[in-house]
């Protein structure tokens, strides 16, 4: 059986003055595909088995190229944009006709130049399409534990739960709204930290590094905005989250921590108001 979206072994059946028929070895059952004459092997002749990628061309003709794609059916692969139309975009994917990206499909901004995580898939028409929903094409199978850098891209925001992150375009993480500090969008390349591997071996990752790594960069940034602010900044332990997120960009628990250690150093003072520079 010919599969498209694949790599498989097919047969030689016939020549044609446009090129070479295939069909499967095993099960001919289908309809014979086309090797077109720019594509030929050199030597090759009837009875031959060749590896082919098989998908469909610009006259929806399903067809074969002696070319690997930079996606395949089961697969994940970063594509970049090189159209927007009316019905959706168009991706390179190193083939002559372009991966079609429907707008059903696409997940948050997607714009000409950009570069976009990606999954195959054959739709209702039976023609091979790029789908932006690519959770479950995720491993949860990493070989991460807690306290370990690791990259990937982002693929999905929500409001409700905070960054969806394939690491490595593998395997499956998420930012929680908790850690989630900075402006991200879909496909941002980031670099972050594992905070947690849950049963489930998903990875809940931060963009933040360990406490104690972080405490002189963020009571810098308290320093940083008293000084800015003729040495008062009107935020104390009874501050809600949402605001010292908004004024610092920083956790609650971190603008604790970070105040602490201010105080112990004398650098800083408690008012009724909230924080005031000594010096």
């Amino acid at each position: 059986m010919i599969e498209l979206g694949k790599v498989q072994k097919l047969q030689v059946v016939r020549k044609s003055p446009i090129g070479l028929y295939l069909n499967s070895r095993t099960d001919k059952g289908g309809d014979d595909i086309l090797l077109p004459n720019n594509q030929l092997p050199s030597g090759v002749k009837i009875g031959d088995e060749i590896d082919v990628f098989v998908y469909k061309d610009s006259e929806d003709r399903t067809i074969s190229t002696l070319k690997r794609p930079k996606l395949m059916i089961g697969e994940i692969s970063a594509l970049k944009v090189v159209e927007i139309t009316k019905i959706g975009a168009f991706l390179d994917w190193g083939l002559e006709k372009d991966l079609f990206l429907p707008f059903r499909e696409q997940v948050g901004a997607v714009v000409a130049g950009g570069t976009y995580l990606v999954g195959l898939y054959i739709d209702s028409s039976g023609r091979l399409s790029a789908t932006m929903n690519i959770y479950n094409l995720l491993s949860s199978k990493s070989p991460y534990k807690v306290n370990d850098r690791v990259k990937g891209t982002v693929y999905n925001i929500s409001k409700e739960l905070g960054a969806f992150v394939a690491v490595d375009n593998k395997y499956q993480g998420l930012i929680p709204n908790k850690e989630l500090y900075g402006s991200f969008k879909e496909g941002d390349w980031i670099e972050v930290r594992v905070k947690r591997v849950r049963q489930d071996g998903k990875l809940e990752l931060s963009v933040r590094n360990e406490a104690y790594n972080e405490i002189e960069t963020d009571a810098q940034k308290i320093l940083e905005r008293l000084k800015s602010n003729d040495g008062t900044l009107k935020l104390n332990d009874r501050s809600s989250p949402e605001r010292i997120k908004a004024e610092l960009n920083i956790s609650k628990a971190a603008f604790k921590r970070s105040v602490g250690r201010l105080l112990k150093e004398g650098v800083i003072e408690i008012t009724n108001d909230g924080l005031k520079l000594m010096w």
